[in-house]
């Protein structure tokens, strides 16, 4: 998508022309002067627009241009109560939430805007992993899985890191995290984990944005609950003051390890046909809600092919765009349900009017 900018051009020209005719009467005779003219003199001034680069993963912009410099980064981490708080998950630009064995929970936290020191607890890989990261390439961090498993991860085209080959980019029980038992106590660098390479450079986009200026119109969500297995159900409350989504589980508000509360810019729910435990289809088609600024949109996610991201679009056939920012997809099981909390709909402002105020001539 294209960004708009707006350029602005000065240019600034006098001329100064100056004509002085002299006449001197005398001695016999008229003598006359030719006129005289001033050079003319221009001045030009131009400003320049430097356009800013944007973050291939969030839409947003990227004034130090890093995340053109790097590939995505995707780190398997694990969402137990065993695991909780976690740590820079608040900072991905990306997170799938899968529904694994027994219900639970996990995530593919994505990495390229920011690199957060340290991320984790790290986890195995999954059957729905390779399809869902396939289309980023990058780096793919996790730690251990069934060997089918980590089979399909070393076959995508990504660069695929377990703890034994990480060297010193993962450690057991980081410095300033909770003190956790294995295998909830194995956390990655992300610093280190990008200086081991991955292709491509950056990342291709996931999503596709609003224009900065766009307003998002539709029924109106204070909050909405998405219902996962219980103890892993999760709880979204629109925040107009950060324009964030704020997430709690529990009743409880979801943070990680020094009190940051998780709080994307989007949030989709994406209905996702399981053909078993942890086998979450991402390939195909099905009914997608996607929040964003206070306001849910419906309509159908569709991705034919594995080596491209899904699309999501209405009843019409159009695009829906995200509000550049951070986003979490809720990879939902199909049946579940998710409940929302209306709020104030959202409509379009009507347009600008001008009153003309009609003066009286008098006459004299």
């Amino acid at each position: 998508m294209k960004r708009q900018t707006r350029r602005w051009g000065t240019a600034v020209a006098g001329v100064l022309v100056l004509t002085t005719a002299l006449a001197a009467c005398g001695g016999g005779g008229d003598s006359k002067k030719a006129a005289v003219k001033k050079p003319t003199t221009t001045s030009t001034s131009t400003t320049t627009t430097v356009k800013i680069p944007i973050a291939p993963l969030t839409g947003a912009l990227d004034p130090s241009g890093a995340a053109a410099t790097r590939p995505a980064l995707e780190i398997k981490v694990e969402n137990t109560p065993d695991a909780r708080p976690q740590v820079g998950i608040d900072q991905a630009d990306v997170v799938y939430e899968e529904e694994v064995e027994g219900g639970i929970t996990r995530f593919v936290t994505i990495y390229n805007s920011v690199v957060p020191e340290l991320v984790g607890p790290v986890r195995s890989v999954r059957a729905e992993d390779p399809d869902i990261v396939w289309p980023l390439g990058g780096i793919f961090a996790y730690s251990g899985g069934a060997q089918v498993n980590v089979d399909a991860i070393n076959a995508a085209p990504v660069k695929a890191i377990d703890e034994s080959a990480a060297g010193d980019a993962m450690v057991r029980n980081a410095s300033g995290q909770p003190p956790r038992d294995a295998p909830h106590n194995l956390y990655a660098y992300p610093p280190k984990l990008f200086a081991l390479g991955g292709q491509p450079v950056p990342p291709l986009p996931l999503f596709t944005y609003l224009p900065n200026t766009a307003i998002v119109t539709g029924p109106g969500v204070a909050g909405m609950h998405v219902n996962f297995d219980s103890g892993y159900d999760v709880q979204w409350d629109w925040d107009a003051a950060s324009k964030t989504w704020l997430r709690s589980m529990n009743g409880v508000p979801f943070t990680v390890t020094g009190g940051a509360r998780v709080a994307p810019t989007n949030v989709v729910v994406q209905y996702t046909p399981y053909s078993g435990d942890a086998e979450g289809q991402t390939v195909g088609e099905g009914d997608v809600w996607i929040f964003t600024d206070g306001v849910v949109r419906v309509g159908r996610w569709v991705r034919p092919d594995k080596t491209k991201p899904a699309t999501y679009v209405d009843a019409s056939g159009q695009p829906i765009l995200l509000r550049p920012g951070r986003t979490w997809v809720e990879l939902l099981p199909v049946g579940r349900t998710v409940d929302i909390t209306p709020g104030p709909p959202v409509t379009t402002p009507p347009p600008a009017t001008t009153t003309t105020v009609k003066k009286k001539s008098s006459k004299k």
